[in-house]
């Protein structure tokens, strides 16, 4: 990963991206937000959140920040743990959803999180791309698979995938009811949950492990990122389980004219 001037971002680093697909994470630095939504380390926060409790002016000029650095206004949604999958390009106001997908210069996917894991797609060919927000919920209802099937249905070949920064598996702690929810899809799942010896009933997930299962059922076997815990690294992350009051950061992916 290497950092932008101005708003802290992640690059992905992505094997096969192709040249004329644009992709980046903020990080909580850079922004205007103060504490809690702050950058941990007494300056500004980039929180893109509107819904947390924010200043909006500030959230608007952290907006405008990172529009800076966009080809265009993100398509932003008001993310519910659902299933439903737009197309960015037709996004009007803030609908409900969960993920969308663009097949032109001009619309820019973008999701928020702060511990939720967000999946970023593309195609090889660089004809279409994608994000999803994947939390649980949304993870073991099909958000991935409905971003897929989209994608597929706007004409991507074979998907390239970047998982962002979420909650780490040492973090994750969850009980045997979102154990189950997984198993009911697949057994393959019971790898991705271990049981928390001090904790009778309670396990620790890896989210960005339950992420592949689903992508690898998909037939998509290129997948990269996973290695960031929004929860341990607070010098560059918000984190809603670690502080309940947090911002939001955003994953964003689209085509460059």
């Amino acid at each position: 990963m290497t950092a932008k001037p101005g708003p802290a971002v992640l690059i992905p680093d992505w094997p096969g991206m192709p040249a004329n697909v644009g992709a980046l994470s903020t990080l909580r630095a850079g922004g205007v937000s103060r504490a809690p939504y702050d950058d941990g380390a007494g300056g500004g926060g980039l929180n893109l959140g509107i819904h947390v409790g924010d200043d909006l002016a500030a959230v608007a000029q952290n907006r405008a920040l990172l529009r800076s650095l966009l080809p265009a206004e993100p398509a932003w949604l008001s993310q519910v743990h659902g299933t439903v999958v737009l197309d960015a390009a037709r996004v009007v106001g803030v609908p409900e959803a969960d993920a969308s997908i663009a097949m032109g210069p001009g619309a820019i996917c973008a999701i928020m999180t702060a511990d939720c894991l967000p999946v970023l797609f593309c195609d090889v060919r660089g004809r279409v791309v994608g994000a999803a927000h994947a939390g649980w919920r949304g993870l073991v209802a099909g958000v991935l698979e409905n971003t897929v099937a989209a994608m597929r249905a706007a004409g991507a070949g074979e998907i390239l995938v970047w998982l962002g920064p979420a909650i780490g598996p040492a973090c994750f702690e969850v009980g045997e009811e979102v154990r189950q929810a997984f198993l009911a899809v697949s057994g393959e799942a019971d790898a991705a949950f271990l049981p928390n010896i001090n904790a009778s009933g309670k396990y620790f997930a890896d989210i960005c492990h339950l992420a592949r299962l689903v992508l690898h059922r998909q037939g998509i076997d290129n997948i990269s990122g996973g290695g960031f815990c929004t929860v341990t690294d607070a010098a560059r992350f918000y984190s809603y389980r670690r502080d309940r009051t947090s911002g939001r950061m955003a994953s964003l992916i689209w085509l460059e004219s």
